[in-house]
């Protein structure tokens, strides 16, 4: 009989070669073949049962509709930006700003058509900003800054509709169904939000840099024919966000974000009301993963056909859709892999482990403490999906077992991701927004580094006070 410790094996491989490589999926790879041969310790054996833990959680119902989620939704993106809505949102809204208030609103106000992606957010604004540079008075790490506190740190906040909330409810769900917990896993995260701290202190942090380290210069006649110029010239260069010959149509980005939400919202309600008490109490007793899938489908269907009466020819709709959905291979493999690792340490004892050997740690040192190991990792590896991968089943584990509050350590556990995926230097968030706004990326790391470890401490401090109060 195997002893409880070698369930913590896998694990004790994944950090650092994530750390060293740079690579989540490496590190998993090497945890999940090491766990195998530790379940199989026979030459093919090891590699049969690797190859079975990771089929057979990849057929799981609600596991291949979180796979079909992300890569629809991808694709869907891809087709509005191949459409021409990325660029003609971003003109039609970037001629209009005259002040440099006025371009900061927008920064913020923008999140309520763009919160549906950290990406699309920055590929979104950046050019914007970027265009709007010379009228404004504040230095372009301060866009910068502005800009990523109102991409990532919003988006994990956002329970509808996002490129995360499909991913978050999977671990999640995986975590909690190994140790035995029957509720709902997208109730289980929403109820995580409030303790998501770290997104709430940096966004208040990101206010005060807003609105409040800023002045407001005027902008002469001839000075602003110059910048209008500028800001022509600046927007039809910026190829990450859209292609130079890209028509620009707006409504072909609006009109389907829009229609995705709405629909999202409506089906919810609709699918839970029926055995709900109230209105709020339907959206948490409806088949949350179900709902945002029928919802994209009908809104990738809609756009389609609005597309094809823009004559859009189908096969150029079709492989910009594919395009778009491979571009999220890369997290589909994360969450595969994550699957897997997890069902083979808890058939190795893992649950088992976490009860005898770390049951000693205090309940107010559980949720701050998984708080600074998470943001540790993600810093150093640069993915919040990849710590939140890493970090949920421990942390759920030993919350179940200590008794300590879940949805805090839940909470815990994404934001020490959105730390990472907020002020590593190896973040694709922070490479995308240096590459459009011209930023030394080490430079302006360094420079944000400051906000994002002020934010982590209150972050800290809040978990420790959370610990005493709500367990």
């Amino acid at each position: 009989m195997q002893e409880p410790w070698i369930a913590i094996l896998p694990f004790l491989l994944v950090i650092p070669i994530a750390i060293f490589t740079k690579q989540v999926q490496a590190g998993l790879f090497a945890g999940l073949l090491l766990g195998s041969y530790l379940r199989q310790p026979d030459l093919f054996g090891g590699l049969k049962a690797m190859l079975a833990y990771l089929v057979n959680n990849m057929i799981v119902s609600n596991n291949i509709r979180i796979v079909l989620f992300l890569y629809v939704f991808a694709g869907l993106i891809h087709v509005a930006k191949m459409a021409g809505g990325i660029k003609g949102f971003v003109h039609l809204v970037g001629k209009k700003i005259a002040t440099a208030r006025a371009a900061v609103m927008l920064t913020w106000l923008s999140t309520v058509g763009t919160f549906s992606n950290p990406d699309l957010r920055i590929v979104t604004v950046a050019p914007i900003m970027k265009a709007l540079r010379p009228r404004l008075n504040l230095p372009t790490q301060n866009i910068g800054f502005i800009i990523e506190v109102t991409s990532n740190p919003v988006v994990v906040l956002i329970p509808i509709a996002t490129a995360f909330v499909g991913y978050m409810v999977s671990i999640v769900a995986g975590a909690t169904q190994s140790v035995g917990i029957t509720e709902p896993a997208y109730t289980l995260y929403v109820k995580s939000i409030p303790f998501n701290f770290f997104s709430w202190v940096i966004l208040a942090l990101g206010v005060c840099y807003s609105f409040f380290r800023q002045s407001n210069p005027e902008v002469n006649s001839s000075d602003q024919a110059l910048q209008e110029g500028q800001t022509d010239q600046e927007l039809e260069e910026c190829h990450r966000a859209f292609e130079k010959d890209t028509p620009s149509k707006p409504w072909n980005l609006i009109l389907p974000l829009a229609l995705v939400v709405l629909l999202t919202l409506f089906l919810t309600w609709w699918d839970g009301h029926f055995q709900a008490a109230g209105f709020l109490d339907a959206f948490l007793r409806a088949d949350a993963l179900g709902v945002m899938l029928e919802a994209l489908f009908i809104t990738l269907i809609f756009t389609i056909i609005f597309l094809l009466l823009q004559r859009i020819p189908i096969i150029k709709i079709a492989s910009h859709f594919v395009q778009g959905g491979n571009e999220l291979m890369s997290v589909i493999v994360l969450l595969v892999l994550i699957w897997a690792l997890a069902a083979v340490s808890e058939d190795l004892g893992f649950s088992k482990f976490i009860t005898l050997h770390l049951g000693w740690i205090p309940h107010g040192l559980i949720a701050p403490a998984i708080f600074l190991l998470g943001s540790l990792i993600s810093y150093f590896i640069g993915s919040s999906f990849g710590t939140w991968g890493l970090l949920m089943p421990l942390a759920i584990t030993l919350a179940q077992q200590s008794g300590e509050n879940i949805p805090l350590v839940m909470g815990a556990v994404f934001a020490s991701g959105t730390f990472g995926g907020f002020a590593s230097p190896l973040s694709d968030n922070t490479v995308t927004l240096c590459t459009i706004l011209d930023l030394p990326l080490m430079e302006y790391s360094r420079w944000k580094l400051k906000p994002a470890l002020l934010a982590a401490g209150g972050a800290a401090i809040l978990y420790a006070l959370a610990s005493f109060l709500f367990t």
